[in-house]
């Protein structure tokens, strides 16, 4: 593991600003969206993550639920936003628009599938970004060894297919705007130990992919 870190949680950015949370505290909030799919399930995620954070990093955080609507300019205030589910997922023309206006100017979407997300996922991700695929990043980006070492990439939480776990990536001037697990499924290993049965080795290995990402979001 490396040093303790401390990270400036102040963003400055062309046209709009991300406004550190709770007078400089760091928060992480999920990103609501329609489709059917479930969004708003695995509440204790954030806080499980964040809390994990405070204990082994310099980040002032607040480990409390929160949830956000593209269409509201909270998402502004937000450096970090995630996005989960088991369903579909669906954005109109105008939350293509300000999603897109969101992470040109700085922001960051982590999204997980959850199983079932991924063909949409994918789908809304190209109106948001018609000219970008989401490409697979090498098991040597900085991402994976930011903080803690992942030599072999995204950690595997859940069997789900059983397929090898995947990390893909979309970039805006070069700065990775968007993060998306595949066949993973790391924040199901941040909720409480008792939610999904995992042995305590493996929510600690989710929580440290977890803690990688925070990092990477903050500082990149």
């Amino acid at each position: 593991m490396k040093t303790r870190v401390i990270i400036a949680l102040l963003f400055f950015l062309p046209g709009a600003y991300l406004f550190p949370q709770n007078e400089g505290a760091f928060q992480i909030a999920r990103l609501q969206y329609d489709g059917g799919g479930d969004w708003y399930n695995g509440q204790t995620e954030e806080p499980n993550l964040l809390d994990y954070v405070k204990a082994h990093t310099d980040i002032k955080v607040k480990d409390d639920f929160t949830s956000v609507n593209i269409n509201s300019d909270a998402i502004f205030s937000y450096p970090f936003l995630f996005m989960t589910g088991h369903g579909n997922v669906s954005f109109t023309s105008d939350e293509v628009d300000r999603l897109r206006k969101y992470l040109e100017n700085g922001g960051f979407l982590y999204a997980d599938d959850d199983y079932g997300m991924d063909a949409s996922f994918r789908r809304e991700m190209k109106k948001v970004f018609p000219d970008q695929d989401l490409v697979e990043l090498p098991f040597s980006y900085g991402i994976y060894h930011d903080f803690y070492d992942f030599p072999n990439g995204v950690p595997k939480i859940e069997e789900h297919n059983g397929k090898p776990p995947q990390g893909f990536g979309i970039f805006v001037n070069g700065r990775l705007a968007v993060y998306y697990t595949y066949e993973s499924n790391p924040s199901d290993g941040w909720d409480d130990a008792d939610v999904h049965g995992f042995k305590e080795d493996k929510r600690l290995e989710a929580l440290k992919f977890g803690t990688n990402l925070v990092i990477w979001a903050l500082g990149n």
